[in-house]
């Protein structure tokens, strides 16, 4: 089982998902294992995917791994807002799946939301 570490040591994801906030909210959700676990972090974490995918409010995902040998990986999930990604988070469902992570994982989620800042964002 993956263990959770704030990303955000002054609000935490708990305290994230009880906000009101407007419109989509971006997932980042840094995860770290040992390199010799990477299978079985793609293969619990596909798992975990494929249940989001089937979720309200969910737009899209991407996961990306670093480079140079590092076992850090970065997924990027947009959803309709706090309350899709809270219900979907929540659910008996998906809290049993974390359980399938290998034992040096390490995953710290945290939610966003996308700025315009004119000249400066890419579509």
């Amino acid at each position: 089982m993956a263990r959770f570490e704030e990303l955000n040591d002054k609000v935490s994801l708990a305290e994230q998902m009880q906000t009101n906030e407007d419109g989509s909210i971006v997932l980042i959700n840094v995860f770290t294992v040992d390199p010799a676990e990477e299978e079985a972090l793609l293969a619990a974490w596909k798992h975990d995917a494929d249940f989001m995918r089937a979720q309200p409010g969910y737009i899209a995902t991407q996961l990306h791994k670093a480079i140079g040998g590092s076992g850090t990986f970065v997924n990027y999930a947009i959803w309709e807002s706090v309350d899709s990604f809270r219900n979907a988070f929540t659910s008996p469902e998906f809290q049993k799946r974390i359980g399938g992570y290998p034992e040096s994982a390490i995953a710290s989620p945290h939610l966003f939301k996308k700025l315009a800042v004119p000249g400066h964002c890419v579509a």
